[in-house]
């Protein structure tokens, strides 16, 4: 094991800014074979793949189904 590397390593992550440590922990342990909630939001929203659902008829109301309790 390279225990100097290591340490310098450490030395090194702790002198980044908060942003920077940020951007290297997202590199690290993000995992990114899959897009993000905020990637298929804009996806959906740029791509007018949801467009058709403007024609439909409006089927459901607030009433229908059961209420959800936040609680369970």
């Amino acid at each position: 094991m390279n225990t100097q590397l290591i340490e310098s390593l450490i030395q090194a992550i702790r002198s980044l800014s908060q942003e920077e440590q940020a951007m290297l922990e997202e590199k690290l342990f993000f995992e990114d074979t899959y897009p993000s909630t905020n990637d298929l939001i804009a996806l959906s929203l740029y791509s007018n793949s949801l467009d058709f659902l403007a024609e439909e008829p409006d089927i459901y109301t607030s009433e229908d189904g059961e209420p959800i309790n936040a609680t369970e």
